[in-house]
């Protein structure tokens, strides 16, 4: 930010001595423009000595994906933003055939199973139980009648959510790709850590007479941002940084609009 071009000085009005028209070695005052030398950067110094840099949903060091943060004001908005508790999306490997003491492929192994009876039919049943017994979830702490005209409007925006701190909540969840010993979710979530999905994982293959470890978790979706918003390693300068910040502003404006008025 030093770096960047900065704004032009200050101008004021002083009246400096200069020779008169008539000549004849005479001095007058005359009105002139001069920059406001507190202004100039060897007295002011550099503009920005200190960053005000927060961040939104952790990822821990197992896990990739979008990583919000805010820079200045924008913390402030990053609070608001959070206080939606906007839905996260995932996708989260898997494979069957073995457990660990963490539920990670890289975890110390406990024990290994057999998987050739699973199929992506009985896979996806235990899905379909997993979100059906978190939709009731949901409904209990988001605290709605769902018989009244208001559950039925949220229901329409898609704003059913609890509204206060809740234990993680799968809102929906399905499989993406099926290939014996392997496969892949797709995990939409509230209130979630990394940790908690990959002991999901394990949950699927107990459920499925197996076991299974967790291969990947990588977020694809925090609330209104998405991995088209997110910036990689080799983008990590002022001028990506300044572009993305314009292009998520609208979004972040439009979702604190829509949903807390």
């Amino acid at each position: 930010l030093n770096a960047a071009p900065g704004r032009a000085p200050r101008q004021h009005v002083r009246f400096l001595p200069a020779p008169a028209a008539d000549g004849g070695g005479a001095v007058e005052l005359v009105a002139a423009r001069v920059p406001v030398l507190a202004d100039h950067p060897l007295v002011r110094g550099p503009r920005f000595r200190r960053l005000k840099i927060g961040a939104g949903h952790r990822l821990d060091v197992k896990a990739s994906g979008v990583f919000v943060l805010g820079i200045g004001h924008g913390n402030k908005l990053l609070t608001d933003l959070y206080n939606c508790h906007l839905t996260k999306v995932y996708t989260v490997g898997g494979l069957f055939g073995k457990a660990t003491d963490d539920f990670s492929d890289t975890g110390k192994l406990i024990e290994k199973t057999t998987f050739d009876h699973i199929t992506r039919e009985k896979l996806e049943r235990i899905l379909a139980v997993i979100q059906g017994t978190n939709q009731k979830a949901l409904l209990m702490y988001s605290n709605i009648d769902m018989k009244t005209q208001e559950a039925y409007e949220l229901a329409v925006k898609g704003l059913i959510r609890p509204m206060e701190k809740s234990p993680p909540i799968i809102t929906a969840v399905r499989c993406l790709q099926f290939a014996l010993p392997e496969f892949q979710l797709e995990i939409h979530c509230l209130h979630e850590t990394q940790q908690y999905l990959r002991k999901i994982v394990h949950e699927i293959g107990l459920e499925l007479k197996s076991s299974a470890v967790c291969t990947q978790v990588r977020r694809i979706r925090d609330g209104v941002f998405t991995l088209d918003d997110a910036l990689p390693r080799t983008q990590w300068n002022l001028q990506s940084i300044q572009e993305a910040i314009q292009n998520c502003q609208l979004k972040v404006e439009t979702e604190l609009e829509k949903t807390l008025g």
